[in-house]
């Protein structure tokens, strides 16, 4: 399953629903220097920054990365702390994964890298470590007694636990800033509940509600889409709904906001399930707001997947070559596109069929099991192919993707691209 992770993560606990009251003062930021949401987020790195294998990297603003539309593609890895190796710096995992491969402001793209940057780029702007930003500027102002960033910095959390109910070792990964924080459900709630612009008195403002409320701004011609952080979906009933979930090893967390109704639900699981995306759904539209349309039940997903045609276009039939860009150097790939739409895929000299093949004229998606040919993942990972074609060519990433009953998860992309003979 590939992954999403809301930087609060929650770690058991069961769900919470609450209402709040007029907001009180914003607190004071101790930020050192000035971190320009416009800025491109290379300014604010170290020697390692992301690539720009199509369009320009300095387009790639702070703002972008915290919308995952600067062109970073799909990336999670997990390292349990038994395994040999160590995890990797977050410049050495930019070094292997910062890949821009869509240009910046093009599309959406969830990635935990992108996070895991911004969680890299703070540090340096309040010259002090997340967890201490995280404390000061999040936690501590908004009364979150029970939140704590670091992978071992909850020593009172819940257990998590496999499919098969079975305890997991502890585990690190390589984007702290996407999945390292250790919450609650009620310290979520309060979270939520600034978000909700209904703090309690207690709380202070860690933003100006205009800022806040530039975080859950969406086109106005979308009905649904993804804001700042958050997931923004206009509800048919009139209301606007405001969520962000995900799961990982052995936890998984929902958080729903109805901003003109005050109500905050957050639903969290010691384990990697849908359970809490089900439940806070049966709360929020079979209880809380109007029976909506059947067709609108549950929250949707963005963005929509892309449509294939019933046959290939002419304009991908034929055989295609080119490399894939690896940190651990380029791997041929050939790709042969049929007339009846199967699609024969070579990687590293090994040929396969791609399997769950969508052929439509903007590109193809694909996967198949195979070898990527660096250290970081297994030579039988589930390898996804999604090109788009550009100008006479087809780029985009493979992303190799565990499976089932291997290793720790992981979904790492590289570079791939491709041209018709």
């Amino acid at each position: 399953m590939r992954k999403r992770d809301i930087s609060e993560r929650a770690c058991g606990g069961e769900g919470a629903i609450a209402t709040g009251q007029p907001p009180t003062q914003p607190a004071k930021s101790s930020r050192n220097i000035n971190l320009a949401p416009s800025g491109p987020v290379n300014v604010y790195l170290g020697s390692a920054k992301p690539t720009a294998w199509i369009g320009n990297a300095d387009e790639a603003t702070v703002r972008r990365v915290a919308s995952h539309t600067a062109g970073l593609p799909e990336h999670y890895h997990f390292f349990y702390v038994h395994e040999p190796g160590h995890v990797p710096s977050m410049d050495e995992t930019i070094r292997r994964y910062g890949n821009i491969t869509t240009p910046p402001g093009e599309r959406f793209q969830y990635s935990n890298l992108g996070y895991g940057v911004l969680g890299y780029v703070l540090p340096r702007a309040f010259e002090k470590s997340l967890g201490r930003v995280l404390k000061d500027e999040v936690f501590r102002p908004l009364g979150m007694k029970n939140a704590h960033f670091g992978a071992d910095a909850c020593t009172r959390c819940a257990v998590r636990y496999n499919d098969d109910g079975i305890p997991l070792p502890r585990y690190a990964f390589d984007h702290p800033g996407a999945s390292a924080a250790w919450v609650s459900a009620h310290d979520l709630v309060l979270f939520g509940l600034f978000h909700c612009g209904t703090p309690l008195p207690s709380q202070k403002r860690i933003l100006s509600d205009a800022r806040r409320r530039e975080m859950q701004v969406i086109p106005e011609d979308q009905q649904r889409g993804y804001a700042i952080g958050w997931n923004v979906w206009r509800h048919p009933s009139g209301y606007t709904v405001i969520f962000h979930g995900g799961n990982m090893p052995g936890a998984s967390a929902d958080l729903t906001i109805i901003p003109e109704k005050g109500i905050v639900v957050a639903i969290v699981s010691n384990r990697s399930s849908n359970l809490p995306f089900r439940i806070n759904d049966e709360i929020i539209y079979n209880t809380l707001l109007p029976q909506p349309p059947a067709t609108a039940q549950s929250k949707p997903t963005v963005p929509e997947a892309a449509v294939p045609d019933s046959i290939p276009p002419k304009e991908l039939v034929g055989l295609w070559t080119g490399v894939v860009h690896t940190y651990q150097g380029v791997r041929p790939l050939r790709l042969e596109i049929h007339d009846s739409g199967d699609v024969d895929v070579t990687l590293c000299g090994a040929t396969t069929n791609l399997n769950k093949t969508s052929l439509h004229s903007s590109g193809l998606t694909g996967e198949f099991i195979g070898d990527l040919g660096i250290s970081d993942a297994r030579p039988d990972s589930l390898l996804a192919l999604s090109l788009t074609q550009r100008s006479g060519r087809l780029t985009g990433v493979v992303t190799a993707y565990s499976r089932p009953g291997g290793r720790i998860e992981y979904g790492l992309s590289q570079w791939a691209e491709v041209s018709r003979h």
